[in-house]
Parts: C-alpha cells; structure tokens; sequence
C-alpha cells in the first residue's frame, strides 16, 4: 500500500491530512463529529453555532437535488440554517470532542448579527477548546437580513465583524466567502485587513434548483411554497474554483491560506482545488450521499497521484496550477486543434454530426454507406465539440494547423 505524507499546516495548525467536514448538516453534533474523525478525517467544521438569543426553526422538507439523465446529485438544494441546537450544548459538544479528541483539529463556525455577538461567540468557543475559527459570513438561507450571505457582500461590515471576532478570541481565524457577488477580492481583502488570517471559499450558490410543472411550486415544498436556498455539490466546483483563481491572481491575496470549498467529491477534485491554491479541503454533499467513508478514497486517491508524481509532501502540489491560467486576451489564437476520430473504437451513432451540425460549424460529414463520420477540415474551427459528446472517447485531439500569415511553429504548440 502507498503512504505519503498528508498533512498539511494551515493558519498555524498541523492537520493530518487536507480533508475536513466543511459547516453544514455533516458536523451538527458530538456522535457526528466523533465518528468523522475515528474515520480518518483531518478535520471538523463544526456547524455554525449561532447566538444564544436567535432562535433556529427550520422547514420540512428542505433538500432538493438536480439530476442529469441517470446521474443524481448533480446539484443539491439544501434550506436547513446554522445549528438548531442550544448555545450550550453546542458548546458543551465541542468541549467533549477536544477532551476525547485532543489531537484531533477542531474548527468552531460561528455567525452573529451585531458586533457584541461576533465577539461573545468567538470568546466562547476558544473557551469551549477549539483550534480554529470560521466566521460564516456567507449562509444563503437566514431568515435574517442582519447575518449570512447579506452580510459577505458588505466589505464594511465583513471588515467590522472580523475585527470583533479577533477582540473576542486569539485563535487563528479564517473568512467564509459567499460566491452571490460579482468579484471576490474586496471582500476578501476586507476581511484580512480586519484581522482574519485566512478564507474559505465557498459557500453554496442562491438557487431554484427545480420546479414542480404540475403545482408550479419551486422543490422542495413547503405547505404549497418554496424559497431561494443554497446550492452545492459537483455543479459548482468550476465557480468555487474560479473564485479562488482569482483570489490567487490578485498580488495582495496570492500568500494568504485558503481552505477549499465545493463540488469536492473525488481525489481528482481535491487535488484541482489544491493545484489553484487550497491548502484544506472541506467536504458536505459528498458525504451526505456517501457518507464520511468518502476520505479513505480521497486519501488513498491523492498519495497514488503523489507516488505517479514523485512528490513526498502534499505542500509540494499547492498551486501549481495557477501560473498557468492567465487573462482570454492572452490566450494563443495563432492555431487550430482539428479532431482525430478513431474509427476502430467509434461505434457509429451519429452523435458527433449530429452535435457539429446542429451546435457547431457542420464541420463533421456523414457517410451513410459506411455510417462513418469525418472531418471536412475546410470546414473545421477546432472548437473540439465532436470529442465532448463522444460517449465512447473515439474523438480526441488531432493535427495542429497554423492560421494563415502567423509565426508560431506547430513543435512549439503545447497541448
């Protein structure tokens, strides 16, 4: 069996691994937690703990989930709010976790709705033993205007609570960024110039994930209505990595710690987050359809990519990919990519022409004789749809043409 070395140290903490319950309905209590972490996760977001005078009074039913053909939880609606347990039992569930876990990392999200309450719930939790603190700024389904994602937009207000939360408790801290705002960075920066040590980016997406055709009822129902909630799952990985992306882009945010968020459910897409700049990973709707079980193939998965790559340290790994990701307008536009279509392995069912012709340049022709398609390379763009929709992966990449009157030379094309 391969081992490789894991852990990583984030905001000063030493993780044994990357991969933590992210805030949500997957930490909501001690047996949770407790089972999470004796399954080998590297870390507990524990629920957002709210303060003691907001009372938390949920909806049923409350998830919903978007489906593509056979495949389900493509997108998961989830409606629920932060902790609807008491502020002391909450806390008394993270002071039994440490005490039984003491090596184990353990992150308090917390959300209030004014300054006094930001800075009680941080004092209370580094009180109750944890490691770390996230401030949740970012829930899309408070019944409050004064807390969750109406707050993440604020710069002002994100920079006035994080400085409360650092009046209220020297634990290392970390800024949970909403996506339902158009640029990321000045809040971002916002929350690091009011002491947060880090972000966590993101939180789900406002959404109408489906509509019931029949009572013209947004899903899920409640008593004959339904409301705008957060969306997660595989969906929104290319928007979470893309904020972080631009995060990273942005000189005066390229050094500061990012703990990952979204869509994360394979060790490919934990190791996408991490080559773009994510030194944690935290992980819900995956394990709300597989269960915690998920981080032992996260784990096995990302030490097998680590021995194919040589490298003996996951710290190795982090960014690797963001160097490579610059502005459209400096995109290379001197050549064309034109198909190569395997008719051995092709199986003959049309749907490259009929994708090409309806959706692209009428580039791939059809010979009914044969039932074969091919590329009429006068025609082509090299816009590669045709390969995409191949359900058997006969169509890949092929010869490199340079546009007429440019320099470059095809041996200098990389693909």
């Amino acid at each position: 069996m391969i081992k490789k070395d894991l852990s990583v140290e984030f905001l000063g903490v030493k993780f044994p691994n990357p991969f933590c319950l992210s805030s949500s309905p997957v930490g909501n209590c001690y047996d949770m937690c407790k089972k999470a972490y004796e399954t080998g996760w590297g870390g507990v977001v524990f629920k957002t703990i709210g303060p003691k005078h907001y009372f938390i009074d949920e909806v049923s039913p409350r998830f919903d989930k978007l489906n593509k053909e056979n495949t389900p939880f493509v997108g998961f609606k989830n409606m629920e709010q932060i902790a609807e347990h008491p502020l002391e039992e909450n806390l008394a569930d993270l002071r039994r976790l440490k005490k039984e876990f003491p090596n184990q990392v353990l992150i308090a999200s917390i959300m209030g709705s004014n300054e006094e309450d930001w800075t009680e719930l941080a004092r209370l939790v580094e009180e109750a033993g944890a490691d770390m603190i996230e401030m949740n700024l970012s829930c899309p389904q408070m019944t409050s205007h004064a807390m969750g994602s109406d707050v993440g937009t604020n710069p002002e207000l994100c920079y006035k609570y994080c400085q409360a939360v650092k009046r209220g408790s020297k634990l290392p801290m970390m800024a949970k960024m909403t996506p339902n705002i158009t640029d990321m960075v000045p809040v971002a920066l916002a929350c690091i110039k009011g002491g947060a040590d880090g972000i966590a980016a993101i939180n789900t997406i406002k959404s109408i994930c489906n509509i019931d055709l029949d009572k013209y009822v947004g899903l899920p129902i409640v008593d004959g209505k339904s409301s705008i909630s957060g969306y997660s799952g595989k969906a929104i990985k290319p928007v979470a990595l893309r904020f972080i992306q631009q995060m990273r882009s942005d000189a005066r945010l390229k050094d500061v710690p990012i703990s990952g968020i979204g869509g994360i459910e394979t060790w490919e897409d934990a190791m996408e987050f991490i080559s773009l700049g994510a030194t944690t990973l935290q992980v819900t709707t995956a394990i709300m359809q597989y269960g915690y079980r998920i981080v032992e193939d996260l784990k096995n998965g990302l030490m097998h990519y680590m021995a194919k790559k040589g490298v003996n340290h996951l710290s190795e790994l982090v960014g690797l990919a963001n160097k490579n990701i610059i502005p459209a307008e400096e995109l290379n536009r001197d050549y064309i990519v034109r198909p190569h279509i395997d008719l051995d392995k092709c199986v003959h069912c049309g749907r490259c022409y009929i994708s090409c012709y309806d959706g692209a340049h009428q580039a791939i022709e059809w010979n009914e004789e044969k039932r074969e398609p091919f590329c009429n390379e006068e025609k082509c763009v090299g816009c590669l749809l045709c390969g995409h929709v191949c359900p058997v992966g006969a169509i890949t990449p092929g010869k490199i043409t340079i546009k007429a009157g440019r320099e470059r030379k095809v041996e200098d094309i990389k693909l």
